[in-house]
């Protein structure tokens, strides 16, 4: 009984062995074009589906002109996909199809990532662009982790996503509440995970500028705890992130959020605050004006500048 399961024992660890070298050898691959999928390699085969941009298939076999592959789908191609994966099975064409072992392939990937993007921006561009743009660039980057391009591909990718659950996010009703708590915030996985994957990079202080997103309230209802909270968290973040590209938004943000709590804590009858806001307004406006004086931050921070100087209010009613 014993010799038995032990040489059981060392089946199982041989075939989980044989497995995982075999998972190891897989070779995986993109579509940067629609294609059908059929049954077999014949295009008057059936036909099972149609299968997207970005999606991820592994080639089982590869005959003159088809390739038969194993192709992970969601339920729809929308940014839900990752709740209900499913896989199918079936022969493509070989047209079109982009191998992790491609020389040139994150190129090739994140150029058509770039094309759906711009697709997804025109008023009458492609439809599902958007979805096809995030998944592929998600395939550059994970395809192509030694790319030059894999740090920007995923943050696109994540950025793209953020994008259009905020966009859902802020129809609700729950989008008005004070508190961020109370409202469904955006899914944080993704950022993190370039956050994680590339630390130390332009791309994952971006995430972290995007993640302040879910940490804002809906509407301030004209006290001073929200805007306060949220000027120093943008603060904190231009000082946790010196190097990031979005410092000077940041900084700006911080700027404009003092600057509102000066007639917010006149209501309040708290008038050494408000004169306190005042010059903090000044001074971070004032950075963002001598740190970054090309582009719009720049002259935004002019602007409010002007206002404060001119004791002209920045937040409720500004008519007198």
């Amino acid at each position: 009984m014993k010799r038995n399961f032990i040489t059981g024992f060392f089946i199982l660890l041989n075939i989980g062995l044989l497995s995982t070298a075999a998972s190891a050898d897989v070779l995986r691959a993109t579509l940067i074009r629609v294609a059908t999928l059929y049954v077999s390699p014949d295009t008057n085969s059936a036909k099972l589906r149609e299968i997207e941009r970005g999606r991820e298939l592994v080639i089982m076999e590869t005959i003159p002109n088809w390739v038969h592959v194993e192709a992970t789908l969601g339920i729809k191609a929308t940014v839900s996909d990752e709740q209900e994966p499913q896989v199918v099975t079936g022969w493509i064409l070989d047209k079109g199809v982009v191998k992790a072992s491609d020389a040139d392939g994150d190129k090739i990937v994140f150029g058509e990532a770039v094309d759906s993007e711009d697709q997804a921006s025109q008023r009458r561009g492609r439809r599902g662009a958007a979805d096809d743009a995030l998944r592929l660039y998600y395939r550059t980057a994970e395809y192509f982790p030694k790319s030059p391009l894999a740090g920007e591909a995923m943050y696109r990718s994540a950025d793209i996503r953020w994008q259009i659950e905020k966009a859902d996010v802020m129809t609700r009703p729950s989008a008005k509440e004070e508190e961020a708590y109370l409202r469904q915030g955006m899914n944080e996985q993704y950022m993190k995970e370039v956050m994680k994957k590339f630390p130390g990079t332009k791309w994952a202080d971006l995430a972290a500028f995007h993640l302040i997103d879910n940490k804002l309230c809906g509407d301030w209802l004209g006290a001073s705890k929200c805007p306060m909270k949220e000027a120093e968290i943008y603060e904190n973040y231009a000082k946790d992130h010196p190097q990031s590209p979005a410092v000077a938004e940041a900084l700006y943000n911080a700027a404009y959020r003092w600057s509102a709590l000066i007639e917010i804590y006149k209501t309040e009858e708290q008038a050494k605050k408000s004169d306190e806001s005042k010059s903090k307004a000044l001074a971070l406006a004032h950075r963002v004006v001598e740190q970054f004086p090309q582009g719009d931050w720049s002259t935004r921070a002019q602007r409010l500048l002007f206002l404060i100087e001119q004791g002209v209010p920045t937040y409720g009613n500004t008519q007198e």
